[in-house]
C-alpha cells in the first residue's frame, strides 16, 4: 500500500482557497499524480486542500472523500513565545539549545508543554491509525500488522501542520524534529510505502519526499511559484 501525501497549493489564507498560482500548481500536481495508480482521493475539509485535491480527483474520475480531522492544526498556549508556532520553536530548540530529541522529553519542554499543537498531534495520531486500519494496517507500537487486500495507492491532500503530525506519528519521529528537518513545499508529493505481507508486522518506508518536480524546471529554479515581491 502506498500513501501519497500532498500539501495544498499556494493559498489565499484569508479566503481559504487557492491563488491563481496555487491552481496552476494543483493542475501540475494532478498531471504528475495520474501516473501513480491512485484508487482513492482524501482531503482535509479546508477549502485550500479540497480545491487542490479536486484537480487530481477530476483527472482520475474519483470523488474527494473528506477526513475532517486532517484540517490544519492550531498552536499556542500561556507564556509560550512566538505565539506557540511549532516550526519556529522547534528550530530554536535545535539551533539555540542544541536540544537532543533522542534523549530528552520534548513534550515537557516549555515550548510544547501546554501548546495546543500537541493536542492536535495526539488527535490526528489516533484518527490516522483508524484510517489506516480501514486500509488493512493495524498500528501496534512502532509497527503495523498487515491484513488482507492491502495492495492499493491512496492520496491524501492536507497541510504543513497536519501532514507533519502524520509523518511524526507514522515514522515514530519527534514532532518538533519533523517540523525542523522535514519541511515541504506547496503541492509537494510525499510517498509512504507499506509492505504488502498479510499476517506479518511491517513498517512504512519513505519512498519519496518533497517532490516538486512538477512545478520546477531542472537547473532554473521554481517555475510555478509566487513571483518575488
Amino acid at each position: 500500500m502506498r500513501l501519497i501525501m500532498v500539501r495544498h497549493g499556494e493559498p489565499n489564507y484569508e479566503k481559504d482557497c487557492l491563488t491563481e498560482t496555487g491552481r496552476q500548481q494543483a493542475a501540475a500536481a494532478a498531471e504528475r499524480l495520474t501516473r501513480e495508480g491512485i484508487t482513492a482521493v482524501y482531503s482535509s475539509p479546508m477549502g485550500r486542500a479540497r480545491e487542490t485535491a479536486s484537480f487530481t480527483a477530476e483527472r482520475l474520475h474519483l470523488p474527494v472523500q473528506v477526513l475532517d480531522y486532517m484540517h490544519e492544526i492550531s498552536w499556542g498556549g500561556p507564556d509560550i513565545p512566538e505565539h506557540g508556532h511549532p516550526w519556529t520553536l522547534s528550530d530554536r530548540m535545535i539551533s539555540e539549545e542544541n536540544y537532543d530529541f533522542r534523549m530528552e522529553a520534548w513534550r515537557e519542554h516549555p515550548y510544547f508543554k501546554g501548546n495546543a499543537a500537541v493536542q492536535y498531534l495526539d488527535m490526528i495520531a489516533e484518527k490516522i491509525d483508524g484510517f489506516l486500519e480501514t486500509l488493512g494496517y493495524r498500528h501496534e507500537g512502532v509497527r503495523f500488522l498487515c491484513g488482507e487486500n492491502t495492495d492499493r495507492t491512496v492520496a491524501l491532500f492536507s497541510h504543513g501542520g497536519s501532514g507533519a503530525c502524520v509523518l511524526s506519528h507514522l515514522l515514530a519521529l519527534p514532532f518538533p524534529y519533523v517540523c525542523t528537518v522535514l519541511p515541504y513545499d506547496f503541492t509537494s508529493i510525499i510517498i509512504l510505502e507499506f509492505p504488502n505481507r498479510p499476517g506479518e508486522y511491517v513498517h512504512p518506508r519513505l519512498e519519496l519526499f518533497n517532490d516538486i518536480a512538477h512545478i520546477s524546471r531542472p537547473g532554473s529554479g521554481p517555475a510555478i511559484q509566487k513571483e518575488p515581491d
